[in-house]
């Protein structure tokens, strides 16, 4: 299959909106809605769709290359409904045993390469040369906690600079939208470069640019909606909109009696996608403000994957990003138990896409241009080929670091700085190491199981020693393992 033109460089852009008939103020004005379905929409989206021939837009689709306005979605077709019914109860945690686990050297060498069978490092021409400034939009509840530890190990390995929260939290000012400030260490005209933005955030793009430079690669993780809500209702049912809801299914009988729409967590039970890439979650989008949407995400990122996909998607983005496969290996974080897990009826999942519709024309619209893209950049038999040997990486990683039958409840866990957060009614998971594993290896298989509060503040201590003194209490030292200090 023929791939679509490369893009062209981002300062030369040319406007996604420029060949449509309307400008974007003139359909809104024309929709006469109660509010702005864009909100801020990384740094007013409806004045850059407006600005024809502005450079503020990066370059072609995110997922097919060179490609301009989005033909209209054709919104369900009879193999996706099929899937969806067969995916109603299927959690991203119940995929556990199909995600990865990845690789760190270090200091102490390429822990992989001494232990595992070789696997040619890079599919790409000898011209290609692994990218090492990247934006990673962190959508909540869609195995980006997963995602977020890869870039945390590949940055931490090749010695990069993150664009850490300032004063050590753990978000870059989530839920308000993101401002450069909100990054340690930068300030205007600062010489200091960074190279990984990947902490929470609600995206504005003039603001990412800021920090980063014209060459940074854009990414994010995209989840169906169905699950994604399920997934939400219990990790934050002390939220607002979910507090006084018995059930899933009774919010979204009555929403008008949970819902408040004013208040400052309602994104969390409504279209939580749409919000974390800067729109508003409560807009009244009409067909044109949906294409709109779809158009923008497209021109602001060079890659959208899919966690019900992780395997496929960890494939895709090691080629994008020309790294080695086991750079993107994996064990699942913030995993549920799947005791908290709830089946979802068909009814209820229609009310649930109905409610989020926002992100279901995001979801579906990428789905789409997400299989397009294997298509024309490595085709079906290549993915599977690829997959197979990350799935078979993990396995080996797995029988190297883990200790009994993998991920464990809290109660289980016997290194308690391993311990992940548990927030809401949601258990979550973690990972015993085993015992006796030598220097290198336990560096590269506990920075593997490392929750992502805990290697945020590793990262911070060494990037900001004497703030991190002064902002962070003396942890508890670590489980000794052979007698030396289990440190990631």
């Amino acid at each position: 299959m023929t791939p679509p033109p490369s893009r062209k460089p981002r300062t030369k852009a040319a406007d996604p909106f420029s060949k449509k008939l309307e400008s974007t103020a003139e359909i809104i004005a024309k929709e006469q809605t109660s509010r702005s379905p864009f909100g801020k929409v990384a740094g007013s989206f409806q004045s850059q769709a407006e600005a024809k021939g502005s450079s503020s837009h990066r370059r072609g689709s995110s997922s097919t290359p060179g490609t301009t306005a989005a033909p209209a979605p054709d919104w369900v077709t009879k193999a996706e409904k099929q899937n969806e019914a067969a995916s109603w109860s299927t959690d991203r945690e119940s995929l556990q045993s199909k995600i990865a686990v990845p690789r760190a050297g270090g200091a102490g060498g390429d822990a992989l390469a001494q232990s595992l069978p070789a696997v040619s490092n890079y599919s790409h021409t000898s011209a290609c040369k692994p990218k090492t400034h990247v934006v990673f939009l962190k959508v909540h509840k869609s195995a980006s906690s997963t995602v977020m530890n890869i870039l945390f190990r590949f940055g931490e390995t090749h010695n990069l600079t993150f664009a850490l929260p300032v004063s050590g939290a753990s978000q870059l000012g989530y839920p308000r939208y993101f401002l450069a400030e909100s990054v340690e260490g930068f300030t205007v005209g600062n010489t200091l470069e960074f190279n990984i933005i990947c902490h929470h955030m609600r995206f504005q793009q003039a603001q990412v640019q800021r920090v980063m430079p014209s060459s940074t690669f854009y990414f994010s993780i995209l989840r169906n909606p169905i699950h994604l809500m399920e997934s939400s209702f219990t990790y934050y049912k002390g939220c607002s909109p979910f507090s006084r809801a018995q059930s899933l299914e009774e919010f979204l009988s009555q929403p008008a009696r949970f819902y408040n729409s004013s208040a400052p967590d309602s994104h969390y039970a409504k279209n939580l996608m749409a919000f974390d890439f800067g729109f508003n979650h409560n807009g009244n989008f009409s067909a044109k403000h949906m294409q709109l949407m779809l158009q923008y995400i497209e021109e602001a990122f060079d890659l959208l994957l899919l966690s019900e996909y992780f395997d496929e998607s960890m494939v895709l983005l090691k080629e994008a990003l020309c790294w080695d496969l086991d750079s993107v290996v994996s064990f699942p974080l913030n995993s549920r138990e799947g005791s908290t897990r709830s089946p979802l009826s068909e009814s209820t999942a229609e009310k649930i896409k109905s409610w989020n519709r926002l992100d279901w024309a995001i979801y579906r619209h990428f789905n789409r241009t997400f299989w397009q893209r294997i298509d024309w950049s490595m085709g079906r038999e290549r993915m599977q080929q690829e997959v197979r040997m990350l799935r078979e990486r993990r396995e080996q990683l797995a029988k190297t670091c883990l200790q009994g039958e993998g991920s464990v409840g809290p109660r289980k866990l016997r290194d308690k700085s391993l311990a992940p957060l548990q927030y809401g009614k949601a258990t979550i998971l973690g990972y015993n190491l085993k015992p006796g594993l030598d220097e290198v290896m336990g560096r590269l298989c506990r920075r593997m199981v490392t929750p992502e509060l805990q290697y945020s503040r590793s990262l911070y201590r060494t990037q900001f020693p004497e703030k991190a003194q002064r902002i962070y209490k003396p942890a508890h030292p670590p489980e000794l393992h052979n007698g030396k200090m289990g440190a990631i």
